[in-house]
């Protein structure tokens, strides 16, 4: 295809008049600009000498410093790493004395708040809520412990859904801890969730990657309203141990950065089987080569599916998806729409995931405070988070919008039953037997693609994997609109807000879906199109604190 026709397809997939993403190299200094920079540019940089990870991470932390709470106040971020500085320094001179460990030494990343870090290092893990602050967790979550073995360096805590969006009807992005986090693409927008921190994060470049956490849609659907790409991986892949969890039957965690070769790099490192998750022992025995999936090329001969009749009212989103498929047929995919979900109606409408979900919160969270090393609020149970919360209202329950745990009332009064049981086989049976494994299986596909914002409970109830890489824009002639529920005070819809396009398989075929991703990335370069509004663009660069 020729670069004209890519950038014909570009303006129809993109709003006109966007402003360009790049920065005159002379106003960085010559160095690369933090907003976009990838790992693998700011490795280069590393291992040149043009700076260092200490330099990183003064200018992270300055960046966070300029937005979170101060400016636009999009608090992305619940608190930062008291030693960062000096593991930044102690990486510096490793890399001096013996060299690199890889792609992630010395790059600083961000967690979302409920992937456990080693106590003394001097953060909280809390899913976003008083009542764990203070918790002393036995160890690094498996995935932390992998992304420390690698060098990274953990700059801090993003914020998120408090509870991943399981204690009831209270804001997207907001916890009792973080306070309300906001889109950086529109004031006061919604930057959905629960993976909220990352996403935003991610978006205006506070940090060079980060992890979150999905359910059902935490990172895939955070990440298409920010503009970024998050891979969520099959159940299995990654490991949970040390994760605040929701179900263990859905729960994963995965990478949420700006490229798919970021998210690549990360999650090489965290995959992998680990004996304090069972789910993981059942994954394959040779990890694949991520990085590999990595070719322009990837479409060609590809079948991918379009079920259209999952999808919802949205004229920007339904008119970028369409017009994609003339790219994808460009690079040489063969576009089967409608391959409709033939449950597709049974998924909607189903009541199982809530069963599931509700009765694995109950008994997943009692065993995660149970292998707390300690627990200053004296909670043990879901019952007591209830009591907690109630006993401590102006922290977590306070008006106008944040007094509801009717999710955690429901959860406290489930047994695991019949009616448990059959839920969990209801799921399976909707989005893996009858659901995507029927869906490519029958149209013979390679892959199914959709609009981000409408495909997260297929993949989530299968445990199966998703990859979105952005799409679009809302047009500038959108009109701001909350969300009808007075519980949600942001806005829905807003000019320039984001949109994804998901790319979903069965179990462990994330390097495919890595693959088609980056090819469509690649050819389209959606997220280079549009910047976050100015107030929410972070000003200071590596020039700023190199030598200083």
């Amino acid at each position: 295809m020729t670069f004209a026709v890519l950038r014909f397809l570009q303006s129809l997939i993109m709003p006109g008049d966007m402003p360009k993403h790049e920065m005159p190299s002379d106003s960085l200094g010559g160095f690369p600009d933090l907003y976009e920079a990838s790992i693998e540019d700011l490795q280069s940089g590393l291992q040149q000498g043009s700076f260092t990870s200490v330099d990183l991470v003064k200018a992270y932390l300055a960046r966070i410093e300029e937005v979170n709470l101060e400016g636009p106040a999009l608090h992305a971020v619940i608190e930062t790493n008291p030693k960062a500085l000096t593991q930044a320094a102690a990486l510096d001179l490793e890399r001096q004395e013996k060299g690199s460990r890889g792609p992630l030494h010395g790059i600083p990343i961000l967690l979302k708040d409920n992937i456990a870090t080693l106590h003394e290092e001097g953060m909280n893990t809390t899913a976003g809520s008083h009542a764990l602050l203070g918790s002393v967790v036995p160890r690094d979550a498996f995935v932390a412990a992998k992304l420390r073995a690698a060098g990274a360096i953990f700059i801090g805590k993003s914020n998120l859904s408090e509870w991943a969006n399981m204690r009831g009807q209270v804001p997207n992005g907001w916890s009792g801890r973080g306070g309300q986090a906001t889109c950086p693409y529109y004031p006061n927008a919604d930057a959905s969730g629960s993976s909220t921190g990352s996403g935003i994060a991610m978006a205006i470049g506070l940090a060079a990657g980060s992890l979150g956490t999905e359910t059902d849609g935490s990172i895939i659907s955070p990440s298409s309203k920010n503009n970024i790409v998050g891979i969520k991986p099959t159940v299995g892949l990654t490991s949970r141990a040390g994760v605040i969890p929701i179900s263990h039957n859905q729960d994963t965690a995965g990478p949420m950065c700006r490229s798919v070769t970021d998210a690549a790099i990360i999650l090489s490192v965290i995959a992998g089987p680990d004996p304090m998750d069972e789910a993981t022992l059942s994954q394959p025995k040779t990890i694949p080569d991520y990085m590999a999936a990595l070719n322009l090329d990837a479409l060609k001969g590809a079948r991918l599916g379009v079920p259209r009749s999952f999808f919802e009212e949205d004229k920007a989103i339904q008119a970028a998806f369409d017009t994609s498929l003339e790219t994808f047929r460009q690079l040489g995919a063969e576009i089967v729409d409608p391959a409709d979900f033939a449950d597709g109606g049974e998924i909607k409408q189903s009541n199982s995931e809530n069963i599931v979900l509700a009765v694995d919160f109950k008994v997943d969270i009692k065993t995660y405070i149970d292998g707390l090393v300690e627990v200053p609020t004296g909670v043990k149970d879901l019952a007591d988070l209830i009591a907690f919360n109630s006993s401590h209202a102006d922290l977590e329950l306070y008006p106008p919008y944040h007094e509801d745990q009717s999710q955690f009332i429901t959860s406290e009064k489930t047994t695991v039953d019949d009616a448990y049981y059959a839920a969990l086989a209801d799921d399976l049976d909707l989005g893996r037997t009858r659901g995507i494994d029927a869906t490519l299986k029958k149209y013979n596909l390679d892959a199914i693609i959709l609009p981000t914002d409408w495909a997260s409970t297929p993949p989530a109830i299968a445990g199966y994997p998703a990859v979105t890489v952005p799409l679009g824009f809302q047009p500038d002639t959108t009109e701001p609109k909350p969300w009808p529920s007075p519980l949600m005070p942001l806005l829905q819809t807003a000019p320039g807000l984001p949109f994804g396009i998901v790319f979903l398989g069965t179990a462990y075929s994330e390097v495919q879906l890595i693959g088609y991703a980056y090819a469509f990335e690649q050819a389209t370069k959606v997220r280079l199109a549009r910047r976050a509004y100015p107030e929410a663009i972070p000003k200071t660069q590596l020039k700023d604190v190199v030598g200083q």
